[in-house]
């Protein structure tokens, strides 16, 4: 009974602003629009929606003219255009209307439909945020917080992130979280981090359900706790957060926190994967490569490879040119073996450096070059590649692509054989036959100053 008199009420008000907005009333026409949009008291219809919404925006009505932008943004009731959604919200934000200042800068912030302009959407942020908008707060403390528009500047960051977490704002009480989490302008403390991640997580931000999760897997701020931490961590994940969903695929993949559940692990990953994970993608390739957690897939393991390859990780990279190399599940190309190094080589993947110096020396994929083979086996070897310190040494030692220099072929050959390379040894004793012994001992002081020197390199990047 109560149901048919609210539709009743309901109808009967779609009925006076019908009436109302016929004869010109903009507020009249700007209710009827809403009703539209909502559903309420009518059929839900967008495109009668934009239509008395237009009315109303173009007699001056702020609340039409941002609601208009919104459906030009989102393409509601008539064909999407950035163009039009900013001139709308521009006009309704010119009005002083919070929410379009807002929407406006984040026209600016995401350059669509205007030149991107940081300064500008801080600017109209700072509009909204000063109205007391708690959302706008939230963003106007991560243009603080990275820079965008302004220098970083913690303490303002910080200012605006709490203003807006003491309104409720969960995305605001996560960043000032991660800030106390970080000690960004402030002396870290998880304790006080993990009181504002608890506000928004119980608010359904799925970020600050993966920090407490997080908090509790490793005790941060609160007594570890491996059973809770999976509990937020699965509800993180269960409500689309990609991090928290590779986090849960990693902790049963290895039996962290939990037993040891491969098949499981693969349920994660690929749900992460699917969500374009990067991480997730490389990981669950390896699951597929290895049978893990399922049986040895080449097939699925090269798919995952190539998504995760070509959002540009490395290490998937690198993987690629070893499966297009050796033909393993795939026909053997070594042209693409050879751009998949490349890729990975131009990152800095030592084995991927090391294995395009041997394709260049070898011409295979590419057209034979020994100063380019010497050029990516000596990036290799300087991050201590033991393989490419061998094939380095190989080259002084026969004068490819360098110039011949025996006392530097074997300091390349000692580091090789200190890095592990079992094939070293031999070819290092033959060298060292045709060295004087002041030479050897010259090349063992570069050997020395070479480990000494990547050792502080090693101790100032961390």
């Amino acid at each position: 009974m109560n149901r048919q008199k609210l539709h009743r009420e309901s109808h009967q008000t779609y009925v006076w602003f019908r009436e109302a907005a016929e004869r010109g009333n903009p507020y009249a026409q700007f209710n009827l629009g809403l009703l539209y949009k909502k559903g309420e008291g009518v059929e839900r219809n967008d495109a009668a929606a934009f239509r008395w919404l237009r009315q109303a925006a173009l007699q001056g009505l702020a609340f039409a003219q941002n609601h208009l932008g919104a459906m030009y943004y989102h393409g509601r009731g008539v064909e999407a255009c950035d163009a039009e959604s900013a001139r709308w919200f521009r006009l309704a934000a010119d009005q002083g209307d919070a929410s379009a200042q807002q929407n406006l800068g984040h026209m600016y912030r995401k350059g669509r439909g205007l030149k991107q302009d940081y300064e500008r959407a801080l600017s109209w942020y700072y509009c909204a945020a000063e109205q007391g908008v708690a959302s706008a707060q939230n963003l106007l403390g991560e243009c603080y917080l990275h820079g965008l528009g302004a220098a970083i500047h913690y303490p303002l960051a910080m200012a605006w992130f709490r203003k807006a977490a003491l309104q409720g704002n969960a995305p605001a009480q996560l960043n000032l979280g991660l800030m106390i989490k970080r000690g960004q302008g402030v002396d870290a403390s998880d304790t006080q981090a993990l009181y504002w991640f608890r506000q928004a997580a119980a608010a359904g931000e799925r970020g600050a359900q993966r920090q407490l999760g997080l908090a509790y897997a490793d005790g941060l701020g609160v007594k570890a706790d491996p059973r809770r931490a999976l509990a937020w961590l699965q509800r993180a994940a269960n409500h689309g957060d990609r991090e928290a969903q590779f986090i849960l695929g990693t902790l049963y993949a290895d039996g962290r926190h939990t037993e040891r559940d491969e098949p499981r692990a693969i349920e994660w990953y690929t749900r992460a994967a699917s969500h374009g994970h990067i991480g997730a993608q490389y990981n669950l390739a390896n699951m597929y490569a290895h049978g893990r957690g399922a049986p040895v897939d080449p097939q699925r393991a090269f798919d995952w490879y190539r998504r995760a390859a070509e959002q540009g990780a490395p290490n998937a990279q690198f993987n690629l040119g070893v499966i297009y190399a050796n033909g393993q599940g795939v026909e053997r190309d070594d042209v693409r073996a050879a751009h998949w190094y490349g890729l990975a080589a131009d990152q800095g993947d030592a084995s991927a450096q090391n294995n395009l110096g041997v394709m260049f020396a070898s011409g295979q994929g590419v057209q034979q070059d020994d100063r380019r083979a010497v050029y990516w086996y000596t990036q290799a070897a300087e991050q201590g590649h033991a393989l490419a310190q061998y094939n380095l040494g190989g080259m002084y030692n026969s004068g490819r692509g360098v110039a011949r220099d025996p006392v530097r072929a074997y300091m390349w050959m000692l580091l090789a054989a200190d890095g592990g390379d079992a094939t070293t040894n031999v070819n290092k004793t033959i060298v060292a036959r045709r060295l004087s012994p002041s030479e050897i001992g010259h090349a063992i002081d570069l050997s020395h100053k070479w480990q000494l020197s990547h050792r502080e390199a090693g101790r100032h990047t961390r």
